[in-house]
């Protein structure tokens, strides 16, 4: 239920504006794969010392004769019926191209400038469990990129809903200090958000450690102490582990 447009607009951000004429769109999109090729897109008048060249002069291709240069923005409305008061809420982008400005009912959440990576923002403040409108401004500027980089919500975008204790937006590192065909050390650090205040010895993490077919195969609970400042680190041991490869992918969680 994604609306989009090329049109550029501050009146965009209004939860009431109308966009039932934009195009409908499924997310991830890519506004600039559609076409159409042209050597007028993305010119650039440049001397490429590498080849010789000691005068600048007119050069297309480079990012694949695309129209990605320009703004688009996307709209959508959606509900969130588990979101209530002492919860937490945050939107997350797998992948935006670029510069993108993030409104939440009309109030604006966050900026995220570079295309190439995920971000997110807390939106607690101005998520409702109904009736939310969400809008996201990308620009894609001249002479931005060597190849060809995409355009648009070019991948998922999430809204997680947490209690006000909860694990950090990428808050889990798992590592594996030792790996053998005998058994296997993993060390798994959990970082915590919670308000100021909270009582840490009441907070206690049970990770639980499965195998590629789903059985249990490690399992460990901790308490929190005021002395770990939110962070668990838990350590297992698996024995006689499936290890990874290529014509193996064993994977576990």
């Amino acid at each position: 239920n994604w609306k989009f447009t090329r049109e550029d607009n501050n009146e965009f951000i209004k939860p009431a504006f109308d966009d039932s004429k934009w195009q409908s769109v499924t997310v991830p999109h890519d506004w600039a794969i559609y076409g159409p090729f042209s050597s007028q897109n993305d010119k650039q008048e440049v001397a490429i010392s590498q080849d010789g060249q000691k005068e600048a002069m007119e050069h297309a291709g480079r990012t694949g004769g695309l129209p990605f240069v320009g703004v688009g923005w996307y709209r959508t409305e959606f509900d969130v019926p588990q979101f209530q008061a002492g919860k937490r809420a945050t939107i997350l982008f797998d992948g935006a191209m670029s510069h993108a400005q993030v409104y939440v009912n009309g109030k604006k959440v966050g900026n995220w400038p570079y295309g190439y990576n995920s971000f997110y923002f807390d939106v607690t403040d101005a998520v409702n469990a109904k009736d939310n409108v969400l809008a996201v401004r990308l620009e894609n500027e001249p002479e931005s990129s060597r190849w060809y980089p995409g355009a648009g919500l070019y991948r998922n975008v999430h809204l997680v809903v947490s209690g006000k204790v909860g694990v950090r937006t990428w808050g889990t590192t798992v590592t594996t200090p030792t790996v053998r065909e005998d058994f296997a050390k993993v060390k798994v650090r959990t970082e915590l958000e919670y308000p100021d205040g909270t009582d840490c010895k009441d907070i206690r993490l049970k990770t639980v450690l499965r195998a590629p077919g789903g059985q249990k195969v490690a399992e460990r609970e901790t308490a929190l102490s005021p002395y770990d400042e939110g962070v668990f680190e838990q350590d297992f041991v698996v024995d006689r582990p499936l290890l990874w490869d290529c014509e193996h992918p064993n994977l576990y969680w």
